[in-house]
């Protein structure tokens, strides 16, 4: 079975964005890219609310030649890895996309049974969808030093605690990850 990565930066007060939805202070540093870089090639599959989709299209496939050299590489790997989009309202996806329109749970569920590789979420309001049906087995935590006061939680309201176990920290010049296992 796949397991499912939830990973994201967040500030110390929990948020992936501010209150105006800027993620400007997430910047990684050259360090932080390439090992975000490195991170993604061992991804077999992406999946994408239509927010991160929408954000990460609009800059990826269009990085300039003059951009630098992990830039261009992390351009190259997010255009040709393959990725699954949720989204009722989009009518299209490009770039080694495919388009779910209904039903993430469960479409998640078959991908997750369909190969015993790793996915990753992106995007904090499908990850909510996810997270209280049990499907994320790995969440990366990439602590910012920044406290935000507002902003989208990492983390959607739950019913009930779910229990996680440290796997991994590791030191950035800017941040600090946070590797945890669900129980």
């Amino acid at each position: 079975m796949r397991r499912l990565i939830y990973g994201f930066s967040v500030s110390v007060d929990g948020y992936i964005n501010d209150a105006t939805g800027n993620i400007d202070w997430t910047d990684p540093d050259e360090e932080l890219h390439q090992f975000h870089n490195d991170r993604f090639r061992d991804i077999e599959v992406s999946l994408h609310g239509r927010r991160m989709y929408e954000l990460m299209a609009e800059y990826w496939p269009h990085v300039s030649e003059d951009a630098s050299r992990i830039e261009r590489e992390f351009a190259t790997l997010w255009t040709e890895k393959p990725k699954v989009v949720f989204s009722r309202t989009l009518t299209e996806v490009h770039w080694n996309s495919t388009l779910v329109r209904e039903n993430a749970v469960e479409e998640v569920r078959r991908l997750k049974a369909g190969g015993d590789g790793v996915m990753e979420v992106g995007g904090a309001s499908l990850a909510a969808a996810l997270i209280p049906h049990g499907l994320i087995d790995e969440y990366q935590l990439f602590l910012s030093p920044v406290v935000l006061g507002g902003g989208t939680p990492l983390f959607p309201l739950l019913n009930t605690r779910i229990p996680l176990r440290l796997a991994e920290t590791r030191h950035f010049a800017d941040a600090v990850m946070l590797r945890y296992l669900a129980d």
